[in-house]
Formats: structure tokens, sequence, C-alpha cells
């Protein structure tokens, strides 16, 4: 069953383009507080682990505001170019890399990750940060990575999974119960905090996302559990 962030008769991509536009201006705000800014060290991860293949042009898909784009520019030297349904969160995202001066190094786009608008084999790796779980198609949007990405490079994922052991109850109350209601008022959008835990319940994570990128062609999987398992990191390579 397809988690759409709205459930009306709109395709997912509709609806998660609109979502991300509607919140966009709270978007960065809410990321930092609900996270406690653990996302942070999350990204810092994930451009430590890329850094190790020393790219040159980088591909960040569902760059959203620029942070994991700006995190991978600052951490490998590469030039970055940021794509996004979402031209509002773009338009935030554009902001903050024009006063960090990057602007020469880093470019924002709006395009379909599930329609990448590049040839063959051009980026030296590809990132995404809680994107690939708002993908209408999630096979064709991983295609489509490794499409775009050089032979023996790698496309890094970061995405929320799910926290197991004793702690598993306790946070499962935050992130059903309380993060929507903080979302909720103050992103003043209902429906947006509340897609989240719901997306996360219904992704793949783990074995089985491993199992997904190897059947979408990817060569070899590895990922790295992240906080007890709130998130993961895979790294699959073409």
């Amino acid at each position: 069953m397809q988690v759409k962030p709205y459930n009306t008769d709109q395709s997912k991509k509709t609806e998660v383009e609109d979502m991300f536009d509607n919140i966009a201006p709270k978007y960065d705000l809410l990321n930092h507080v609900l996270s406690m800014k653990i996302d942070v060290l999350w990204r810092n991860t994930l451009v430590k682990w890329m850094n190790k293949d020393a790219p040159k042009l980088v591909l960040d898909v569902a760059t959203g505001t620029g942070d994991l784009a700006i995190a991978v520019q600052k951490g490998t030297g590469a030039e970055v170019v940021g794509l996004d349904l979402s031209q509002q969160m773009l338009n935030v995202g554009i902001d903050k890399i024009k006063k960090l001066n990057l602007d020469q190094k880093i470019s924002m786009q709006k395009g379909d990750a599930e329609n990448l608008p590049f040839e063959d084999n051009k980026f030296d790796a590809v990132s995404v940060a809680f994107g690939v779980r708002n993908f209408e198609n999630l096979e064709k949007g991983l295609a489509e990575l490794r499409r775009v990405v050089k032979e023996n490079s790698s496309v890094y994922i970061l995405e929320f999974s799910k926290v197991e052991g004793f702690l598993a109850p306790f946070y499962m109350f935050y992130f059903k119960n309380i993060l929507p209601q903080i979302g909720k008022l103050v992103s003043k959008d209902n429906r947006a905090y509340t897609y989240l835990p719901d997306s996360v319940n219904a992704f793949p994570y783990g074995e089985k996302m491993k199992q997904i990128l190897l059947n979408t062609g990817y060569s070899k999987v590895e990922y790295k559990k992240l906080s007890l398992g709130i998130a993961t990191i895979y790294k699959a390579t073409k």
C-alpha cells in the first residue's frame, strides 16, 4: 500500500511536492528541533563515507533546502548539483547557499528524481537524504540514481529506519504522537508530520532495502545503522 501525504486522488509525486511547498518556510527549524540536531551528525557521517571516493561532481537528489548539498561541498570540495521537486524548498536552499558564498560551487534546480535530466554515467557520486521514501516508484527512482552515477561509483542514501530493542516503544510513541503535534503546531500543515511516521513505517530498511538495491542492478550494497537504528546510510555501488 502506497502512503501519501494527503490521500487525495492526486499522485503521490504531486502530493509530496505540495507538502514540501507548504512546509518549506518552517522546514529547517522543525527538522533540527524535532531531531535535536542529530540529523546534522547523520549527514556528516554520510559525507565522511563519501569523501573516501574523492568525488569531483556530486548530484544531491531530493536536496530540499540544501543541507546535505552544503555538507557534501564543504566535506569533499566537490561541485554539487542539488535537485528537488519543490520549488519553495529550493528557494530556501538557494538563499542559504548565497549567504554562505557557495553559489559558485552548488547549483540548485527543479526536477524529478524518477526522470533525471542528466546523461548516463555523469556523476562521481549521488546522495539522497530522507528522499527515497517519498519516491512514487521506488525502484524506478533507484534505477535513475544508478543510471547517472559513473561505473564503480556509489549512491549514498540516508533514510529513516526503525529502532529495535527495548527503546523501540518509547521512540515510536514520540514518533507517532509527539512529533506530529509539534509539526502541526509550527508548520500549520495538519498532515505533513503525520505522513512522516506513516511513511517510515511502510518503508523497507536494512536487509530488505539492501535486497531492493541489489535487485535494481547495483553490484554491491553496504549499510550503517545510526543512532540505534533511527536512520541508516546505504552505500550502493554501480
